[in-house]
């Protein structure tokens, strides 16, 4: 026989009393607070963030700017103080150049000095030798209609000798300086006396005592002279070339003058040939 199993009351379960639910109850509370507070917070502690992250930021921004001045000044004075340098070297260097420059035109001037005065102690005492010649010619009197042939032929061989060793001379820079009839230049003359000359402009050398002698444009010794007092005032030297450049003729006056001088040579022929055929 089969045996029905009985039916099993339904297991319903335990209602909630409220006891039970009132712990959950007071922990949903509970919870329900910090949840609040933690709400509250959240927004305040996310606006606090950026500004406490932006503080730093800009205390660093400040610090980079000032950093950046200071080095933008150094910088700054680094530069003017290599200009500085720069130019001190570049005066520097112009200042050597100049230097350089000047001491090679001296050396260059020095070496043309040394050629050409360096026989000046030789030449002088060599030039003091052509006294000895004008002595000679001087102590010779050739007097009379009929001077002594012997005493002519010495004066000119004296006179030839002379003339050779002043050549010579002359080779070698060294020249006699002009002096008789000359006026008188205080640079390469030396006056030992004044003569009382009223035929001649004052300032005029009338005598010479020694003869003065120049290597290139050195006075070796001046020439010691004599110079005229008392006459008419020394024509100014340009003077002199100023007159004598109008008195020399000019080159179209000269075909001019040639012509004229043509036309009456043509005119003295002609008045010439009629005398002839009158005469004839």
């Amino acid at each position: 026989m089969s045996v029905k199993p009985s039916p099993e009351e339904p297991h319903n379960p335990p209602e909630a009393t409220g006891e039970g639910k009132e712990p959950e109850a007071a922990a949903t509370e509970n919870n329900q607070p910090q949840a609040g507070a933690n709400a509250g917070e959240a927004p305040a502690a996310t606006e606090a963030a950026p500004a406490a992250e932006g503080a730093p930021a800009a205390e660093g921004a400040e610090q980079a700017a000032e950093r950046g001045a200071n080095e933008l000044a150094a910088a700054e004075a680094r530069i003017k103080e290599l200009e500085a340098q720069v130019a001190e070297l570049t005066d520097r260097l112009l200042r050597a150049h100049a230097e350089l420059d000047n001491f090679r035109k001296r050396t260059e001037r020095e070496k043309a000095d040394i050629a050409k005065y360096a026989i000046s102690k030789f030449a002088a005492d060599v030039a003091a030798l052509t006294d000895n010649f004008q002595r000679a010619l001087s102590s010779v009197h050739l007097g009379g209609d009929e001077p002594n042939p012997q005493l002519k032929g010495l004066v000119e061989g004296v006179t030839m000798m002379e003339r050779e060793f002043l050549n010579v001379l002359e080779r070698h820079g060294v020249k006699r300086i002009e002096a008789d009839g000359q006026p008188f230049n205080p640079h390469v003359h030396e006056a030992v006396m004044e003569q009382h000359n009223p035929d001649v402009p004052s300032g005029t050398i009338v005598q010479v005592f020694q003869q003065g002698y120049m290597i290139e444009d050195r006075v070796l010794r001046p020439a010691m002279v004599v110079v005229a007092k008392g006459g008419p005032k020394a024509q100014p030297a340009a003077e002199k070339a100023a007159e004598a450049q109008a008195q020399a003729p000019t080159p179209e006056a000269e075909p001019q003058a040639q012509q004229q001088a043509g036309a009456g040579n043509n005119q003295e022929s002609g008045e010439s040939g009629e005398g002839e055929g009158q005469a004839q």
